[in-house]
């Protein structure tokens, strides 16, 4: 489990997989995000991730414990990069091995999920026009119109689109 300081260069990859590989196991999945050069017809430069580093990583550690308890999993392996992420590398990579695929690629999503729903990592989509701070949908889907948390609101309780704290999109110095 990871959380890479801005400036420490693109995720390796090939480390993470090499962690959960165990002879035991018959299968690795790997979940891999990437920044995309384009949202909503804008052109995307980078991304931007700002964390509150002590309390992420006791929320990874859990999330990693809870994918454990739910999973029969041989080995499992998350990093999460803050700063600048150009468009085309990764900013997250959650990797799980297991004795069959479907531990493994139920691990994945459970994390990556998790990651993006509760993990106070936060960020910033940079256009060539503008910048906008963004929030999870898998965040919104938790959070009630009061600010609270629930693992499964009614739909009464979901926020309004556009609701959040901060409405879905804050726009942030736009030209």
């Amino acid at each position: 489990m990871e959380i890479l300081d801005e400036g420490s260069g693109r995720l390796d990859i090939a480390r993470y997989v090499d962690h959960v590989r165990d002879l035991a196991a018959g299968a690795i999945a790997t979940f891999e995000g990437t920044t995309r050069d384009s949202f909503e017809g804008r052109r995307v430069v980078e991304l931007r991730y700002e964390a509150y580093g002590a309390m992420a990583r006791r929320r990874l550690a859990a999330i990693l414990r809870e994918a454990r308890a739910a999973h029969s999993l041989r080995r499992l392996a998350v990093a999460h990069r803050l700063g600048t992420v150009p468009a085309g590398e990764a900013s997250v990579f959650v990797a799980a091995s297991a004795v069959h695929r479907a531990d493994a690629m139920e691990a994945c999503r459970y994390v990556i999920d998790e990651v993006k729903a509760s993990v106070p990592i936060w960020k910033k989509e940079v256009y060539d026009d503008g910048e906008v701070w963004k929030e999870n949908r898998e965040f919104l889907d938790r959070t009630t119109t009061d600010g609270t948390t629930a693992s499964s609101p009614a739909p009464a309780t979901r926020p309004a689109k556009g609701g959040g704290c901060c409405g879905r999109k804050v726009r942030v110095n736009e030209s």
